[in-house]
């Protein structure tokens, strides 16, 4: 992925919280523009690095550039950054005018600018101008979150940076702003680093992934790329359901063979690009993608095959996941579009099919 000029540049990065190594030598880079998501298990570091670019927090080792700045020692109110927090922090004893206008206020712009200002992000923020005279405590969640974004975004910073703004939404109301999110960074143009545990959110709002582990990047790359390409088995399991098969892998002439007990290939050959880097040779684990697979009609075969029996079936509306265990005793994970007649039912016999180009092969 080809990337335009860089506005974060963060090099050999070390936090320590006492003895407690929290970053490890992380490096990272941040387009001009770009929607950058943060994701990896709690404890991995990805609040702490987003504390860091905003100068909440202070660096144990290496640099940080901000749109060619060096950052040492600067504070967080002179750094052209904002950061929207998990608990929102809105002032309750504040309007919705008045705490959009604060950073505005503090910079000591004069009233009739800060008014058009507030008023450019109501229209921005879609809120209604008779909000402006109503306390926090007044509005939805939603309304919340839109006031929080408009503060953050009202002096217009370079950086915005989401620490997990919508993790408290119900279902509904978070799919909404996500879709306002992905249209306001559209609109704007600003960078955006977002932290947040919501894999499925990170795919649809991210232009990158970067995927942490014990205060290291994993991997890093476009939605798809870690999706369908993880560099690890960690990276396959952490980014939505997935199947890892235990098998032997190795190379031939135009790619490599693989052999695996739990799936029967008529022609178990993958090219180069289907196996990932430190799995050329030896114990591997085949990744399948439950969506990737699909329910034989009798007699009807495929290019690989898995045959066993319904464990269980959830029905989710748009689709329907199966758990299929096997003869040798392994559970697969199947996806398949919803449907109003049930295609099959616990206890009964399966076949499972899907194409040699659907599987990708991480290190054992």
């Amino acid at each position: 992925m080809q990337l335009p000029s860089q506005i974060i540049e963060a090099t050999g990065i070390e936090k320590y919280y006492g003895t407690y190594r929290a970053l490890k030598n992380m490096s990272l880079s941040v387009a001009t523009g770009e929607f950058l998501a943060l994701v990896g298990p709690s404890g991995c570091g990805k609040t702490s690095l987003l504390k860091i670019l905003a100068g909440f927090e202070d660096l144990s080792g290496g640099s940080l550039m901000i749109d060619g700045r060096d950052m040492a020692g600067v504070p967080a109110s002179e750094r052209p950054t904002r950061m929207v927090f998990q608990k929102l922090a809105l002032f309750p004893h504040k309007t919705v005018a008045q705490n959009i206008g604060f950073p505005l206020h503090l910079a000591k712009r004069p009233k009739p600018e800060i008014g058009a200002a507030v008023r450019r992000m109501l229209e921005l923020m879609h809120l209604k101008e008779s909000y402006l005279n109503r306390y926090p405590h007044e509005l939805s969640g939603g309304e919340q979150q839109r006031v929080a974004l408009a503060r953050s975004m009202v002096s217009q910073p370079q950086v915005l940076l989401l620490d997990e703004p919508m993790s408290a939404l119900d279902a509904k109301l978070k799919k909404s702003l996500q879709a306002e999110l992905k249209r306001l960074h559209r609109q704007v143009g600003t960078s955006f680093v977002h932290v947040t545990h919501d894999l499925e959110e990170a795919m649809m709002l991210a232009d990158r992934i970067c995927v942490m582990r014990a205060g290291e990047i994993i991997q890093l790359g476009a939605p798809a790329e870690i999706y369908y390409r993880p560099a690890d088995a960690f990276v396959a399991s952490f980014i939505g359901d997935t199947n890892l098969l235990p098998a032997r892998l190795s190379p031939a002439q135009d790619g490599f063979t693989f052999d695996c007990a739990t799936l029967s290939c008529t022609q178990p050959q993958l090219h180069a690009q289907q196996v990932a880097p430190g799995a050329e040779n030896g114990a591997a684990l085949v990744m399948i993608r439950p969506e990737m697979l699909r329910l034989l009609a009798p007699g009807e075969d495929a290019e690989c095959v898995i045959e066993g029996e319904v464990a269980e079936y959830f029905i989710r509306g748009a689709s329907i996941q199966y758990r299929v265990a096997t003869r040798d005793g392994t559970e697969i994970v199947m996806d398949i579009p919803g449907t109003s007649v049930l295609p099959a039912r616990n206890g009964e016999a399966v076949r499972l099919g899907l194409s040699v180009a659907d599987i990708f092969v991480v290190r054992g």
